[in-house]
C-alpha cells in the first residue's frame, strides 16, 4: 500500500473555483484531519478522493495516486474499480447512507459482491461477521439480521465503517462520521477510526470537531475559502495555531464556564419525581429540576438517557404519568399549554433545515409567527426586521429560503422564529450539534446575548460538555431515564461524584486535568 497522495485538487462550479489547489498526503497507518468553517470545501475534497463530486462541479488535479493508482483522468467506470475497493467513504449521516429496506448484513456484504464477487454463501458470511467485530459491534451475527432503525446512532455508525472496511481498503476517508453522537458514543466511534490507522490504512478524516482531531489525528490540515492556509503535526498546530482562521476554530472551543450569581427568585419552572413510560419502557424516572429567569439549565447524557423525552414535558406536548411540572406557579401539562399559554414555552429543534418549510421565504416563515403573537399585518414586516437583526442576520435575509441559507443561518432563523412570540422558556433540542466551532461559538454567544437582554430562562438539551461549560449555569446529568448528578456546571467540571459523570467528561476530554 501507498496510502494517498494529491497535489493541486480543484473543484469548480459555475461561479468559480471551490477547492483552490489542495495539496494531500496520508501514508499507510497515518490519520490525517482535514478541518475548517462549514462552506470552506471539506467535504467537496472528501468527495473528490472519492470520484463522488456532485454534478455540474468538475474535480481536476495535477496528482490524484490512491493506492497507487493514478486516478486524475479516472471515468466513472474505473472509480467503480476503485471506489469500495482501494478507497472508502464513511458518510457523516449513517441512517440516511444505510438502506432502511436492506439488513445489515447485504449493507456490509455488498462491497464483497461487487468487487470480489466468487467470495460467496459461507465465506461472504463470514467475512461480514468478521468486519462487524472488527468494528466491536455487539453481537455480530444477530446485528447482520438487523435493519438500520433497529439500532442506535452510534451502531449504525459502527456498521457503516464495517461496510467500509470489508474489502481491506488502502484508504478511508471518514467525513463528519460522530456528528450529533453523544460523547461516550463519539469516543468510542473515534478509537475505532484510530485503531484502522494503527492496522495500516491511511485515514482522512474530515470534521468541524476539534477535540476529536486533538483525540485520534496525526497531522492536521486547516482550510479556508477552499485553500489550505496551515498544516502541520497536530499537536503543533492545536498549541501555537499561525494563522488566523486555525486561531478562531481552536479558541472557539474553549468556552469559560459563565460563573453567574445563582438568583434567588421563584422558578420559571420546576418538575418533581417526573416518570414518562413508554409501554415497558421507563422513559423519564423520577426526575426533578428547577430552571429560573435569566438562567440555564444544561440535560446532558447518552442517546435514549431520556433527554428529548423530558424536553417534550417541559414543551408541553407530552404529559407526565407521574409527578407535578408547573410553570410560572401554575401545573403544567398539554391540557394547560393551548394558545397564549403555548407560546411561553418555545422548543428551537436539532435539525433546522426538517423545522422550516423549504416552499417558504425566510419572511414568510417569520411573518407567520409574528403575526401568532398578535403583531398588526401592518408591521409585520418591521418586526421580521427585528428579529433578524436580533439573531445577527440582516433584514435582507427574509427574502431567502432555506436552502440558500448555511446551517448556521437557518439554525437562527429557527431562533428567531421561537423569540417572535417573546417566551419565557426557551427549550433548545441539540441546537448546535451539527455546526462547526466557530459557527457554534456565535449562535452561543447571540442566545448568551438574547438571555440578558430579555431575562430568558433557558434549557439545553445536548451531548457536548464543551457547550454546556460555555452556555449552561446549572446541568443534569441523565442516564437510563434518570437523574445521576444535578448540580452548578462548574462544581459538575471540577469534581464529578458519579462514574457516569466522569466517564462523559474523560469521553469528551473535559475531566479534571483533561485536554479540553
Amino acid at each position: 500500500m501507498s496510502g494517498l497522495r494529491v497535489r493541486e485538487l480543484r473543484v469548480t462550479g459555475p461561479r468559480g473555483e471551490i477547492v483552490r489547489g489542495v495539496d494531500l498526503d496520508v501514508a499507510p497507518g497515518e490519520c490525517v484531519a482535514i478541518v475548517g468553517e462549514s462552506g470552506t470545501g471539506k467535504s467537496l475534497t472528501a468527495r473528490a478522493l472519492v470520484g463522488l463530486v456532485p454534478t455540474g462541479l468538475t474535480a481536476t488535479a495535477d496528482a490524484l495516486d490512491i493506492d497507487g493508482v493514478d486516478l486524475r483522468a479516472a471515468t466513472e467506470r474505473q472509480w467503480r474499480g476503485v471506489r469500495g475497493a482501494r478507497v472508502a467513504l464513511v458518510s457523516q449521516d449513517a441512517l440516511v447512507s444505510l438502506d432502511p429496506l436492506r439488513r445489515i448484513g447485504a449493507e456490509v456484504a455488498e462491497p464483497v459482491r461487487i468487487h470480489t464477487p466468487s467470495v460467496r454463501g459461507t465465506r461472504l458470511r463470514e467475512r461480514v461477521r468478521d468486519a462487524l467485530t472488527r468494528v466491536s459491534l455487539p453481537e455480530p451475527e444477530r446485528r447482520a439480521r438487523q435493519y438500520p432503525h433497529e439500532l442506535s446512532g452510534g451502531l449504525r455508525q459502527r456498521a457503516l465503517l464495517a461496510s467500509a472496511l470489508v474489502t481491506d481498503p488502502a484508504v478511508l476517508v471518514a467525513d463528519e462520521p460522530t456528528t450529533a453522537l453523544d460523547a461516550t458514543v463519539q469516543a468510542r466511534v473515534l478509537d475505532l477510526l484510530r485503531g484502522v490507522a494503527d492496522g495500516g490504512v491511511a485515514v482522512v478524516l474530515i470534521t468541524h470537531d476539534i477535540a476529536a482531531v486533538r483525540r485520534i489525528a496525526d497531522r492536521v490540515v486547516v482550510l479556508h475559502a477552499g485553500r489550505v492556509v496551515e498544516e502541520g503535526p497536530t499537536a503543533d498546530v492545536l498549541a501555537a495555531p499561525r494563522d488566523p482562521h486555525t486561531r478562531a476554530l481552536v479558541s472557539a472551543t474553549a468556552a469559560d464556564p459563565l460563573n453567574r450569581s445563582p438568583r434567588s427568585d421563584a422558578p420559571l419552572m420546576s418538575g418533581a419525581g417526573l416518570r414518562r413510560t413508554f409501554g415497558d419502557r421507563v422513559a423519564v424516572d423520577d426526575v426533578s429540576f428547577e430552571v429560573r429567569r435569566g438562567r440555564t439549565l444544561a440535560v446532558v447524557g447518552e442517546s435514549g438517557s431520556g433527554k428529548t423525552t423530558l424536553a417534550r414535558l417541559m414543551v408541553g406536548v407530552a404529559e407526565a404519568d407521574a409527578g407535578a411540572l408547573r410553570f410560572e406557579g401554575r401545573p403544567w401539562s398539554p391540557r394547560v399549554a393551548r394558545g397564549s399559554a403555548r407560546r411561553r414555552v418555545q422548543l428551537v429543534q436539532q435539525n433546522p433545515w426538517g423545522a422550516l418549510d423549504p416552499r417558504w421565504s425566510v419572511g414568510r416563515t417569520l411573518a407567520e409567527a409574528v403575526a401568532a403573537a398578535g403583531v398588526a399585518r401592518a408591521d409585520r414586516r418591521a418586526a421580521t426586521a427585528d428579529l433578524l437583526r436580533e439573531v445577527g442576520l440582516s433584514p435582507g435575509f427574509a427574502k431567502r429560503r432555506p436552502s440558500q441559507l448555511s446551517g448556521g443561518q437557518r439554525q437562527r432563523v429557527a431562533i428567531a422564529r421561537a423569540l417572535a412570540v417573546s417566551p419565557a422558556l426557551l427549550v433548545l433540542d441539540e441546537p448546535v450539534s451539527a455546526l462547526d466551532a466557530t459557527v457554534r461559538a456565535r449562535i452561543l454567544a447571540r442566545l448568551r446575548d438574547l438571555q440578558r437582554e430579555r431575562d430568558l430562562a433557558m434549557v439545553f438539551i445536548t451531548h457536548d460538555l464543551d457547550v454546556v461549560r460555555g452556555i449552561a449555569d446549572d446541568v443534569l446529568v441523565m442516564r437510563d431515564g434518570r437523574v445521576v448528578e444535578a448540580g452548578p456546571v462548574t462544581r459538575i467540571f471540577s469534581e464529578p461524584r458519579h462514574a457516569f459523570t466522569r466517564e462523559l467528561l474523560d469521553a469528551a476530554g473535559s475531566a479534571p486535568g483533561g485536554t479540553a
